[in-house]
């Protein structure tokens, strides 16, 4: 794979050229140019694809998931009451108890994707997601802590998420690293603080009151069921400016379009990502752990996920955290619908399906290192 400096303008450019210039990178793909005015740009044409068709399918199954609870509504039904022509019990059904569980999954898939992709590109590891290094047991014994011993409110637990989820990484980091942290190491090392932060919880909870213990020991196989607009609004208030951040950081970088290597050898390897961007990772984790628990393998998967469909070993944010979105949504409607009237904890659901992908993933890996 070589470079040029020339401008690529209008010419042809090999497959498997890589040409980086002002207005970004070229990786010799097809591209729809587009321009509006005096802005121009070019957009990969798989990821166009990829990306319409995952949005297409995670605003199908929001439809489908708002008509799931205990009244279950058709989706054309579902969409008149959101335009306020449909049957009053399934609007107030709909708006009130539907639509803020849609909505978090929507975000907290969005956001745990994300969470992912910046821990598995930076530490250069296809397991090196929060929920298997720990990370994302960290912001849950966190969010514990507040919860069972102060009752705060939704910004103190997701602050102390955050905090939980930080020391965490810290302690991981630092247990692991060795000229880096890549190959197995962080995620022998994040298991086994995971294992130990498991312990602390079980401990917390078996300390706590009854009804306190039940709470919580149902929101930590990770769930939907309860959340309500109270907790939605100040949690997606939070994730949106994270998002926003990860965006702002990753324009600036290319890490996330040809990987750590190539970023490095472009300069890439700033303070910022080095810092910010694991930062960022963590408070995505935990802005949505604070509310629903740890919901585990949707950071592991999405960006596998995303990088598969896209093709040329690159993780496009955009089609990640439409995979998070769509998978947490799909899980959602699983966990009202597979033992209905029974509703399961969503992470449940994605505990059992990642499950078996994390099994895929170990095997591949170590076939890799053979």
């Amino acid at each position: 794979m070589t470079s040029t400096r020339k401008s690529p303008g209008d010419r042809a450019v090999r497959p498997g050229l890589v040409v980086h210039h002002s207005g970004g990178i070229d990786f010799g793909r097809p591209v729809i140019r587009w321009r509006v005015g005096g802005l121009s740009g070019r957009w990969d044409r798989r990821e166009v694809i990829v990306g319409t068709v995952a949005a297409l399918a995670t605003v199908v199954m929001a439809i489908v998931a708002l008509g799931s609870g205990d009244l279950t509504v058709s989706p054309m039904g579902v969409v008149k009451a959101l335009l306020g022509t449909g049957d009053p019990a399934a609007e107030l059904a709909i708006r009130e108890w539907q639509a803020p569980r849609v909505l978090a999954a929507l975000a907290f898939g969005a956001a745990l994707a994300l969470s992912g992709a910046i821990f598995q590109l930076l530490t250069r590891n296809p397991l090196g997601s929060p929920d298997i290094i720990g990370f994302g047991v960290g912001s849950y014994t966190g969010a514990l802590v507040v919860t069972l011993l102060f009752s705060g409110s939704y910004l103190a637990t997701a602050g102390g998420a955050l905090a939980g989820g930080i020391a965490t990484a810290a302690v991981v980091y630092a247990l692991a690293f060795r000229q880096g942290v890549g190959g197995f190491r962080l995620v022998i090392c994040g298991v086994a603080i995971s294992s130990m932060l498991a312990a602390v919880n079980y401990w917390l909870i078996l300390r706590a009151d009854l009804s306190e213990a039940m709470s919580a020991a149902q929101w930590g196989a990770g769930t939907l069921e309860t959340v309500t607009w109270q907790m939605t609004t100040p949690a997606l208030c939070v994730i949106v400016v994270l998002i926003t951040g990860v965006a702002a950081l990753s324009r600036r970088h290319p890490v996330f379009e040809l990987g750590p290597e190539f970023g490095r050898a472009l300069g890439a390897e700033s303070r910022a990502s080095q810092i910010g961007l694991p930062v960022l990772g963590v408070a995505l984790t935990a802005a949505a752990t604070a509310v629903a628990g740890p919901i585990a393998f949707i950071s592991l998967s999405a960006p596998h996920i995303a990088r598969r469909l896209v093709g040329g070993g690159r993780t496009p944010l955009t089609i990640t955290a439409l995979i998070g979105s769509l998978l947490l949504v799909v899980g959602d409607i699983v966990a009202a619908r597979a033992f209905s009237p029974r509703v399961l904890p969503v992470g449940v659901i994605t505990v059992c399906l990642g499950g078996i992908y994390l099994c895929y993933l170990l095997y591949r890996e170590m076939r890799q290192e053979q």
